[in-house]
């Protein structure tokens, strides 16, 4: 297991380097992506908890997702009992304490799983499904992390970019983490 981790650790620091050519935050965010969030990615509680997702997820037709996603964003009282299902779960308590330990630092960090459906969350997402954007697809086709493009956020008032990881288990991609960075804080 501890060779898994000190590959997969060095793995991601590759890859960091490759993901992020020419963006002026490259140094610092390899930086924090080399003493933190690879990590957050390693940890067997968050690779345990996708694999358990993973196993009733993976299945799930292109219909089923859509349903989800559209009772996530319903606003009904069935689509907030949804999401207080995810909100309230071990994973999601595990990311606020990630959270927490940087907030000025750290907006968001959620955890997606194989379909691109969250995980787990240290703030509720807009919506379930996040396989159609490209910090979900660019780990999971490239196994590469992506930067997104640094955004001013209104809701903190602060410049951010989203970073996202591949999370591998033997080998295999099972999700990813996104992590909401405040620029102005590295």
């Amino acid at each position: 297991m501890m060779k898994t981790l000190v590959n997969t650790s060095a793995a991601l620091c590759l890859m960091a380097g490759a993901a992020i050519a020419g963006n002026p935050y490259s140094d610092t965010l390899t930086s924090l992506v080399d003493t933190t969030i690879s990590n957050w990615v390693t940890d067997p509680a968050v690779v345990a908890a996708i694999i358990a997702q993973n196993e009733t997820t993976a299945n799930y037709s292109d219909d089923q997702v859509a349903e989800l996603d559209t009772l996530w964003q319903s606003g009904t009282s069935e689509g907030r009992q949804f999401i207080d299902g995810v909100w309230n779960n071990a994973l999601s308590e595990q990311l606020k304490g990630y959270k927490n330990q940087a907030p000025e630092l750290f907006s968001e960090i959620f955890v997606v799983d194989v379909r691109g459906l969250n995980v787990g969350q240290s703030n509720i997402t807009s919506d379930y499904f996040q396989g159609d954007e490209a910090k979900w697809q660019v780990p999971h086709q490239t196994g590469e992390i992506h930067f997104g493009d640094v955004e001013f956020d209104e809701s903190s008032q602060t410049y951010l970019s989203q970073v996202s990881a591949p999370i591998m288990h033997e080998g295999t991609f099972i999700g990813t983490i996104t992590v909401g960075v405040n620029v102005e804080g590295l």
